[in-house]
């Protein structure tokens, strides 16, 4: 917003170019060093600064072919301000397609971060440090883990207004209402008094065409309205509020068959699935609770009692 220099892991951005940094993690035991790009496009006018950042869990692809496509149709290209994008955040896990950290934790439980902690801990403190302090604005990418397919939706805090608003603009088919969890990235960047949407979509080691265009529109639609790029906001439906969900489990172990599409409106008693034993001894359906959205399903062909299938809205 002002005319001072924009410094970035050490080196000033200059105006109207682009710059690509490397945020340097560590070296595997090879002694060969990982790198995490980091691509800043910065204008030559005034503006806030957006981050687009994807794979905090290193199997999620779809935020990566969802910033990939970005990058490819210029949309980070700013005609105001600075669109900071980091496609694969931890390239540990991306390189070997696994969830988490090569220490075995999960990245989004470690923020702020310490400076001599656990390596994943260490990278979380270096991104804490040197880039969440200068970003206005951030969409962090995730997609559900596992098997379990998440329908397209901006996850945020009700008390969030400044959230709320551009999770509207956004313009997902689903909206749900979710506190920051404890360690992770959305709430260290909420304490430092940034605005963060946390885009899920699909499921992991995947790239689905449909997610990667919500994820591609939505994104659009939220540099349009902050002034960073031109065109015209797309709005395609009112969004689907949930403010309060549960996860309906497994009462038996067996085969899961699946019955409704995800992102569906169903009523109460309607069968969601089946689940049944490979000997043909036993079928049991799963009904609806009550009429409900469904926005997640787990979609693992063999489950056992108590597993969470299907994320439905209570309100």
């Amino acid at each position: 917003m002002s005319s001072k220099p924009f410094i970035l892991l050490g080196k000033t951005i200059p105006e109207g170019k682009r710059t690509v940094l490397d945020l340097e993690v560590a070296k595997l035991h090879t002694r060969t060093t990982v790198k995490v790009p980091v691509i800043v496009e910065r204008s030559s006018n005034p503006g806030p600064v957006v981050l687009l950042l994807a794979g905090i869990h290193g199997d999620e692809t779809n935020g990566v072919g969802i910033i990939r496509e970005i990058i490819n149709l210029e949309l980070n290209k700013p005609k105001n301000g600075t669109i900071i994008c980091i496609p694969v955040f931890n390239i540990f896990g991306y390189l070997i397609q696994t969830r988490e950290f090569p220490d075995g934790r999960d990245l989004n439980r470690m923020f702020p971060g310490t400076l001599n902690g656990s390596l994943a801990s260490q990278f979380a403190y270096q991104f804490s440090e040197k880039i969440a302090p200068i970003v206005d604005y951030v969409i962090d990418f995730h997609t559900g883990g596992g098997e379990r397919d998440n329908i397209a939706q901006i996850r945020c805090n009700k008390n969030d207004e400044k959230g709320l608003e551009l999770a509207k603009v956004f313009n997902p088919p689903i909206i749900v209402y979710s506190n920051n969890i404890v360690k992770s990235l959305r709430e260290t960047l909420h304490k430092m008094g940034k605005t963060v949407l946390l885009f899920e979509g699909g499921k992991s080691k995947e790239l689905n065409p449909t997610i990667i265009n919500e994820g591609v529109n939505g994104t659009k639609n939220v540099l349009i309205h902050l002034g960073l790029i031109e065109g015209n906001i797309t709005v395609r439906e009112t969004p689907i509020f949930v403010k309060k969900a549960k996860w309906l489990r497994a009462q038996h172990s067996g085969m899961f068959k699946i019955r409704v599409a995800n992102g569906s409106f169903v009523k109460k008693r309607e069968v969601l699935g089946v689940i049944q034993d490979p000997f043909g001894d036993f079928k049991k359906k799963i009904y609806a609770p009550f009429d409900c959205h469904i926005f997640c399903i787990n979609k693992t062909p063999i489950v056992n009692k108590g597993d969470a299938l299907f994320h439905i809205s209570l309100e």
